[in-house]
């Protein structure tokens, strides 16, 4: 259980736009695939059956490009704790070399899969992404 996460992805073909670099929506699928994993790897198996997230919101900065065959770290990390039903994840995309790529920060809902509603995050859903420190915040 960790406030961070990581994963490697390297650019194909389909990645790849008319600039001959990775496409903008490919940098936002990515960011949605890493943040299911750490979902998934870090919540307990109860929560990640009963409850969805949704993103409602998105920050992406570009600082370069990543291009066929390329392989790039992802990182996301959660700073802080949930206010509500929202929940921020901030990544960082950097290349062979330590180089930040692609710096991001999305706000992600949590929706119960039952009723498809959004609803507050609970202390104990949130407690396992959260860095050591942090205690949950009630809105």
């Amino acid at each position: 259980m960790a406030n961070r996460f990581t994963m490697t992805f390297t650019a194909e073909a389909r990645h790849i736009d008319e600039m001959g670099h990775v496409n903008n929506g490919v940098w936002v699928n990515w960011m949605e695939a890493i943040a299911t994993a750490h979902w998934q790897h870090d919540g307990d198996p109860a929560h990640v059956a009963k409850y969805a997230w949704v993103v409602t919101r998105h920050e992406i900065d570009y600082r370069g490009n990543v291009r066929l065959g390329d392989t790039v770290t992802a990182l996301t990390e959660i700073l802080e704790g949930p206010t509500g039903a929202r929940f921020d994840r901030h990544f960082t995309f950097t290349d062979s070399k330590g180089k930040a790529l692609v710096r991001a920060r999305t706000t992600w809902a949590m929706v119960d899969r039952g009723t498809g509603r959004v609803m507050r995050v609970p202390a104990e859903v949130s407690a396992p992404f959260l860095a050591p420190q942090e205690v949950p915040r009630e809105a």
